[in-house]
């Protein structure tokens, strides 16, 4: 792969439109390595769906990492999805969270989508939190046994996705208008709000979002911007798959202006240790064209390491292959032991 081949392969697009022939020229010209789905892709049907998702894969040997968040209840993009929601599953046992998680995974994979941003590992008991419609347990050890329970319902369905590292449950406030932050210490957080996000990699997730929250005690900068809470995911809590971060137009819906530049947040998303950089808010079909010639500029003046774009590429790619291999079925475990070691 040419520098900007690897450049636009860690880009997640998305532009507001269900015409499947916009949709295939935006995955044509950008070569963008995954395109979100949001509520203004979905038409009527999910045969129609099905359609759209194809148009989106111009090299069925290479596809896109198509993905949607599709947690049900109160973040839903398929009007057809009526399984429990997250906060029906709170006080449910493991068993029905899996149940649930399965039959969401199945409705995703269905309409030729391989990665659910669905599984909200944040944990609160604070009925005035955002998030807390959104979560799967109000406490720690539930959180993380119902975690748990969802990923194992979607293997070899879709891939998962563990949102929102390190969790929304200790940061008052909204990632989509503020930078929520607290003071919580690294102890602290250990024993609460990482217990289901461990919960979740040791059950297999293949990919971990990271928030635009900060922990101040940990880095003042949001996480999803912050070197040392990838260093804390990797080798902390063993994850090895793909990290991706939340919208990054939420950080320029922050209004502060250090956010104010997507390029330059996608760049230091990157440099952060982020595989994929993430963009929806205000995304038009000229926001990743614009984000790949600013990482290919930031790599090329050694701002960020050739080797970051290459490890990142190379996570997002493994992922894709695996889309290919399983075609229209089931999909291959990626972070699995191998059998020889």
């Amino acid at each position: 792969m040419s520098l900007r081949e690897r450049a636009a392969s860690v880009v997640m697009g998305h532009i507001p439109t269900t015409d499947a022939a916009a949709l295939r020229s935006y995955m044509e010209s950008t070569d963008a390595g995954g395109f979100l789905l949001m509520g203004a892709n979905i038409p009527a049907d999910e045969a129609a769906l099905k359609e759209l998702t194809a148009a989106l894969t111009v090299d069925p040997a290479q596809p896109p990492l198509i993905a949607i968040d599709q947690e049900g209840g109160d973040v839903s993009r398929l009007p057809w999805d009526d399984l429990a929601a997250p906060l029906e599953l709170q006080q449910a046992d493991a068993a029905t969270v899996e149940a649930a998680y399965a039959g969401r995974g199945a409705l995703v994979r269905r309409a030729g989508i391989p990665v659910n941003f669905g599984i909200v590992a944040d944990v609160t008991a604070d009925p005035n939190s955002f998030i807390h419609r959104r979560v799967l347990g109000t406490t720690p050890d539930t959180a993380a046994a119902h975690v748990a329970a969802a990923v194992a319902g979607e293997k070899g369905r879709v891939f998962s996705t563990l949102k929102h590292f390190p969790g929304h449950g200790a940061a008052p406030g909204d990632s989509h208008s503020s930078i929520p932050s607290t003071p919580m210490p690294i102890d602290q957080w250990r024993a609460a709000d990482a217990v289901p996000f461990q919960a979740g990699v040791d059950a297999g997730a293949e990919l971990l979002m990271f928030g635009h929250l900060a922990y101040t005690a940990v880095d003042p900068a949001p996480a999803s911007l912050s070197s040392e809470w990838h260093r804390i995911a990797r080798d902390e809590l063993g994850f090895e798959g793909v990290t991706i971060t939340d919208d990054l137009g939420m950080l320029e819906d922050s209004g502060l202006p250090d956010y104010a530049d997507p390029v330059a947040n996608a760049v230091d998303a990157l440099a952060a240790g982020n595989d994929m950089v993430l963009t929806v808010v205000s995304s038009t079909p000229e926001t990743a064209p614009r984000i790949i010639d600013g990482i290919v500029s930031a790599v090329e003046s050694g701002a960020v390491p050739a080797e970051r774009l290459d490890q990142a590429a190379t996570r997002v790619m493994e992922l894709r292959l695996a889309v290919a291999e399983a075609g229209g079925g089931e999909l291959p475990c990626t972070t699995c032991a191998d059998p020889a070691e």
